[in-house]
């Protein structure tokens, strides 16, 4: 039987912590990950909910939803390329649009 693997993003709303902070208990090997196609972060299911316990107590964390502040800062983090690529590119249209 296959392993059924999950994302970062479930991992993280699963766990109730950020998505920086399961990327670094990755890193760390606190949790158990693979990394699909050298860049993509996935974790077994399985492992994962049986660690919930665990590292929810490590980081003092009851199963909550993150504040607008910590969603805003993860979405930067996460998106922040794409966000100046954006800007760049609406200012170069407006460059040539209104000249």
């Amino acid at each position: 039987m296959k392993e059924k693997l999950i994302t970062l993003r479930e991992v993280s709303e699963n766990l109730g912590i950020l998505e920086k902070e399961v990327i670094d208990l990755a890193h760390k090997k606190k949790i158990p990950s693979y990394l699909i196609g050298g860049e993509f972060l996935r974790f077994p299911k399985e492992e994962i909910y049986q660690l919930r316990a665990k590292l929810q107590k490590e980081y003092n964390v009851s199963v909550q939803t993150p504040s607008i502040r910590e969603k805003v800062s993860t979405f930067l983090y996460f998106n922040d390329f794409y966000i100046l690529s954006f800007l760049v590119i609406a200012a170069l249209l407006g460059i040539i649009v209104f000249t």
